[in-house]
């Protein structure tokens, strides 16, 4: 793996088994909220994970950190497989890999209090053990992530929803990770704060050269925080790119789907371009497509390849598509016309 690359997944799974019902309970199938990830991301690098709702994001979070089981595939932090790691190896290495989680009213412990709720990721590793310097480590990251240090000793239902994402994120920072993942940190958040917590999130991704897989399903807070952008369906990224390759000049069918429901501000081009509806439902990752996993909903799909062989990702035009025919189909939205 090259000196540059902090966390490469490759061929990540996720599954979760399905049991049959009865006192003897057996295994009939499993979900498989993520089946064969691969992505990379580089040193004080953001890359944005985007898709649709049930489409894995969150999982391939919880997987990275190994908040949830691993079915098969790696994933290996700067030169280590954390799938092999176990008890005592793998407590060392949570402090470098944090989250900040979706519900900033869920996350964090109505029965204690901010600074240590802050605080605790110092006492947990070890970091500082003298109790009064852990207080005061607490209030310095309550007041660069913009909150009253004086407030140390309140509860977290003293809060709002933005100020309860500042304290998320004051935890998360506590251990001085290298890994972050942000799960929809600005999802629950009313509108006027969200640019709020990604102006934070993004000072402090190069103040502390952090890196970050940003999960959401909005493409414009993607745009403002990420340096990359990594588009998943149905449990596999499709395609990864710049957001100008991503949006400009999209290459998976997918991905062209999701840029055509994006507004433009350009009256003449958006009465040229079309937009691409896709026909009927999510499949489900319980039984999900052979094949490639988009050919049921994909408008140019082709019988016998598309139905019988999964693409991998692949270089195409200067970015990575998981297609066939990612070089024949062009613009399917009527932008380049």
């Amino acid at each position: 793996m090259s000196d540059d690359v902090l966390l490469k997944v490759e061929g990540l799974k996720v599954h979760f088994p399905v049991l049959s019902k009865g006192f003897f309970a057996r295994q009939v199938g499993a979900v498989k909220a993520v089946d064969g990830l691969d992505l990379e991301v580089r040193r004080g690098e953001v890359v944005g994970l985007v898709g649709e709702s049930g489409c894995g994001k969150s999982t391939t979070g919880r997987a990275l950190l190994r908040l949830v089981p691993l079915t098969g595939g790696k994933v290996v932090f700067d030169g280590v497989d954390l799938g092999e790691l176990k008890g005592e190896e793998l407590r060392k290495m949570r402090r470098r890999v944090q989250i900040i989680f979706q519900d900033p009213y869920a996350s964090l412990n109505p029965r204690m209090t901010v600074g240590d709720i802050i605080a605790e990721p110092l006492a947990a590793h070890g970091l500082v053990k003298d109790a009064k310097e852990r207080q005061t480590r607490a209030q310095a990251l309550m007041e660069r992530c913009g909150l009253d240090p004086s407030f140390v000793r309140r509860y977290p239902h003293e809060f709002s929803g933005g100020q309860r994402q500042r304290i998320g994120i004051a935890r998360a920072l506590a251990s001085d990770p290298d890994f972050i993942v942000c799960d929809e940190p600005i999802s629950a958040l009313d509108v006027s704060i969200q640019a709020q917590i990604l102006n934070l999130l993004k000072e402090l991704a190069r103040e502390r050269n952090l890196s970050y897989v940003f999960i959401a399903h909005d493409l414009s807070a993607v745009r403002h925080i990420s340096d990359r952008i990594a588009v998943m369906y149905l449990g596999r990224i499709v395609e990864t790119g710049t957001f100008d390759q991503i949006c400009d000049d999209p290459k998976h069918p997918y991905t062209q789907a999701l840029v055509s429901a994006i507004p433009v501000p350009d009256p003449v081009i958006e009465r040229r371009r079309k937009r691409i509806v896709l026909q009927g439902d999510v499949p489900s990752p319980l039984n999900p497509p052979t094949g490639c996993t988009f050919h049921t909903r994909c408008p140019v799909a082709r019988e016998g390849k598309c139905q019988s062989e999964a693409p991998t990702l692949r270089t195409v035009n200067d970015r990575l598509v998981s297609c066939h025919f990612a070089e024949e189909i062009g613009d399917l939205t009527g932008r380049s016309e």
